[in-house]
């Protein structure tokens, strides 16, 4: 982790200018907003369970909150009542705040604010679970077995009352409903038994400070993400089996890497001094990787880059959609306020759960939303990937001529991809003759904010 020192305001021109190239929305148009103002009407569809002891986990920062859980045992069972954002309930088919979140697909983040699906009064007010006042919302009964399999029981439309806002790195066990530590065991045991192979490497990010400067780091996932994640899959691998066996729906899609790529994988554990025995396949190799382990962190990047990544598909005759990391049949429904498609497929997974028939304008949105997800992933994923080569160039600035100290991480076209060994930086360098692995020694050429490019040649 390494704070950034920016008296110019490279990085915040850089940000501006990132919104630009990328046509990151500023704000919403005044005909969306007026509808999200109205669209505040009062729930009258929904059963009241206010009662019930929800709380949510999310970032500190985060005002978006999409998901609250409450817990309870049922025999050798546990119940997860994991209650989701009714943003259904604010946005109509084909009104102005719908249109508007066809044309973003979903909510894009930067280091210094986001662009949200939807305008801040519903997104952060009136459907957030926050826990100042009652919020209508979807609630997912999904029963874990003792083996952690999972099956929707019901879903219902709610009014529920968050008790607790609690944070990522500050949760304590206590504060949590009693079980969530072992939902969390049970999944993660179950996705053992499947061959799942779920890589959570350490996320290279820029994140702003309170005082407003930045920070560069490598963040692994804390403890309580991993275990509140479980909570998230046990809920989407639930709805997702209830769509296929209704012949309906919309699932997220997955192929594991070809020979190839797994024989060059191998070649990567080897050349960074870690065993992977012969017999033993990426799928079960990988869950024994480490990611405080630099080595293996690093490898755990590779198996990420290798794979062909996660696509959207909707329901075909015949087809089984299959998630090839989850080793499941896996659906988005999570996460509404920040994906269009989730909103789609909570209105599904709720008719099909109470007998009703799935509204028309759902299974046509199932056959379009592929590809506007897919555009919205990939936009996502370049903005990401530019504000990290920003502020890395910003980090680096004023420092030509200096020596690195580097770790060979993978081959690519005309040279290496390089991970310096004292700063969160990857790189690709022109060099020949070298192998996963190997450290080297580099000299910086030039470090531009400008263009978000940083050059290194080898010593």
């Amino acid at each position: 982790m390494k704070s950034l020192t920016d008296p110019s305001q490279a990085l915040s021109t850089g940000l501006a200018k990132i919104r630009t190239e990328f046509h990151v929305p500023d704000g919403f148009p005044a005909a969306v907003m007026a509808a999200a103002e109205a669209a505040k009407r009062v729930p009258n569809q929904h059963a009241d369970r206010t009662a019930m002891p929800f709380v949510t986990l999310d970032p500190a920062s985060s005002t978006d909150l999409d998901q609250a859980f409450s817990i309870e045992a049922s025999g050798g069972d546990l119940v997860l009542h994991y209650a989701i954002a009714d943003v259904a309930w604010f946005v109509e088919d084909g009104d102005a705040i719908d249109r508007e979140a066809w044309a973003r697909g979903e909510t894009f983040y930067l280091p210094d604010g986001k662009a949200g699906l939807y305008p801040p009064v519903i997104a952060e007010g009136a459907a957030s679970l926050l826990p100042d006042g009652p919020r209508p919302a979807v609630i997912f009964t999904v029963r874990v077995a003792d083996d952690g399999a999972v099956k929707l029981d019901g879903a219902e439309r709610a009014i529920i009352q968050s008790r607790a806002k609690l944070a990522y790195d500050s949760v304590q066990p206590a504060d949590v409903p009693a079980g969530f530590a072992e939902l969390a065991r049970r999944i993660a045991a179950n996705e053992e038994r499947r061959g799942a192979s779920r890589v959570d490497p350490p996320e290279q990010e820029v994140e702003k400070l309170a005082d407003g400067t930045f920070q560069l780091s490598f963040r692994p996932m804390l403890q309580s993400e991993q275990d509140n994640a479980a909570l998230s899959l046990a809920a989407n691998m639930a709805i997702a089996d209830a769509m296929l066996a209704h012949k309906t729906g919309l699932f997220r899609v997955m192929s594991e890497p070809d020979a190839f790529k797994v024989q060059r994988l191998r070649s990567a554990a080897q050349a960074l001094g870690l065993s992977w025995p012969a017999p033993t396949s990426l799928r079960d190799y990988q869950r024994t990787l480490d990611p405080s382990n630099r080595q293996q962190a690093a490898l755990m990047l590779e198996i990420r880059h290798a794979g062909s990544g996660a696509s959207y598909q909707p329901y075909q005759e015949g087809v089984v959609p299959w998630h090839e990391a989850m080793a499941a049949t896996y659906a988005h429904a999570t996460a509404p306020l920040r994906r269009l498609a989730d909103r789609y497929v909570v209105r599904c997974a709720l008719a099909i759960s109470n007998g009703q028939p799935v509204p028309q304008a759902v299974t046509d949105a199932f056959t379009r939303l592929p590809k506007v997800m897919g555009r919205g992933d990939s936009r996502a994923s370049q903005i990401n990937h530019a504000a990290i080569d920003l502020a890395e160039a910003v980090m680096l600035r004023g420092r030509e001529g200096e020596t690195f100290k580097a770790v060979v991480t993978d081959l690519v076209d005309h040279g290496v991809r390089v991970q310096l060994a004292d700063m969160p930086v990857v790189a690709t360098v022109k060099a020949s003759g070298l192998g996963q692995g190997d450290g080297l020694t580099l000299k910086l050429v030039s470090a531009d904010p400008d263009q978000r490019s940083i050059v290194f040649e080898t010593v």
